[in-house]
C-alpha cells in the first residue's frame, strides 16, 4: 500500500474534521454485476468474491446455490453471518429452522452444522456470507476433510479463474488496500 497524504477532511461548509489515522482517498467498492461467477467451487455452489481480507481472516462472498447441493459437516473458528436473498437452505442439525429469502443468520464461533439446499427447491438460492476465520470440514467418519479460509479461498479463486480463462476477478483486498483485478 502506498502512503497517501491527503488534505484535512472538512464538512460541506468547510469546518475542519479530525484527521483519520488511515486517510482514504477513494471508496473501496465492487459491483456484483461486474464480478464473474466462479462456477462449481464445490459441486452446485457458485460464488462471486466481494472481499478477501487475509490479514483479518475475513471472507465475504455472494453464493448461488443449486437445488440439492451440500457441504460436509463443518465448524467455524470465527463468526459467520449469512443473508438469504432468494431461495431456501438448511442445516441438517436444525431441520425446523430453514433459512429463506429475507433471513439473516448469525453464527457464533464454534457452531457445527451440515449445510444443504433442499433438492425440491424450485429456484437457485442466493446468499451473501461474511465469514471470519476458517471453516473446518469433516467426513462422515469424523476424519478431516478440508479447511477453507480467506487465504485458501483466494488461492482457489485465482487458480480457477486462470484455469477457466475468466481473467482478473475484482474483489476488495484486505487491510483497506485496494480492489484486486481493477
Amino acid at each position: 500500500m502506498n502512503a497517501r497524504i491527503l488534505a484535512q477532511p472538512t464538512t460541506s461548509t468547510g469546518a475542519p474534521l479530525p484527521l483519520p489515522a488511515l486517510p482514504q482517498d477513494k471508496l473501496l467498492t465492487v459491483n456484483i454485476e461486474q464480478i464473474p461467477l466462479i462456477k462449481d467451487v464445490f459441486p452446485g455452489i457458485h460464488i462471486k468474491p466481494l472481499r478477501l481480507d487475509l490479514e483479518r481472516g475475513e471472507w465475504v462472498f455472494m453464493a448461488i446455490l443449486e437445488p440439492g447441493c451440500s457441504l460436509p459437516i463443518h465448524y467455524h473458528t470465527g463468526t459467520a453471518q449469512v443473508w438469504t436473498i432468494q431461495g431456501r437452505w438448511m442445516y441438517r442439525e436444525y431441520p425446523d429452522q430453514p433459512q429463506t429469502a429475507g433471513s439473516y443468520l448469525y453464527e457464533p464461533a464454534g457452531s457445527v452444522h451440515t449445510f444443504y439446499t433442499p433438492a425440491d427447491n424450485t429456484e437457485d438460492t442466493i446468499t451473501i456470507a461474511w465469514i471470519e476465520g476458517a471453516q473446518v470440514s469433516f467426513n462422515e467418519d469424523g476424519s478431516f476433510h478440508s479447511l477453507n479460509d480467506a487465504v485458501s479461498i483466494r488461492y482457489a479463486l485465482e487458480a480457477l479463474a486462470a484455469a477457466r480463462n475468466i481473467g482478473p476477478v475484482p474483489y476488495i483486498r484486505g487491510n483497506g488496500a485496494d480492489v484486486a483485478g481493477s
